[in-house]
């Protein structure tokens, strides 16, 4: 049975809603990546789906993921970086309580 590409961009479009939504409605910074993670997510289902059902001999649409998944793992470690400096020195990690042009 071939799963037909549709239902790949479904799926891909729920992950991205549901990580879109996970980064408007949060206020907390590491909930924020984790949407922002999901989001990546749904990019690289959509590059998989694609790669398959057009050019599935080349490896284009793989490496195009691996590159994504990358970016995604470099995001993750900065930004749970920053997010570590900022509750050291704030001693919160509530996107709404973080004004950083305030002393």
């Amino acid at each position: 049975m071939v799963i037909p590409l549709s239902w790949y961009l479904i799926l891909a479009a729920a992950l991205f809603s549901i990580g879109f939504f996970g980064v408007l409605a949060r206020r907390n910074a590491v909930a924020v990546l984790m949407g922002v993670e999901l989001m990546l997510n749904a990019v690289n289902i959509n590059l998989l789906a694609f790669w398959r059902a057009i050019h599935p001999a080349e490896l284009t649409g793989q490496i195009f993921a691996i590159f994504v998944l990358t970016v995604a793992a470099a995001e993750a470690a900065v930004g749970l970086a920053l997010i570590i400096s900022i509750y050291r020195s704030r001693r919160t990690i509530q996107v709404d309580a973080l004004d950083l042009m305030k002393g």
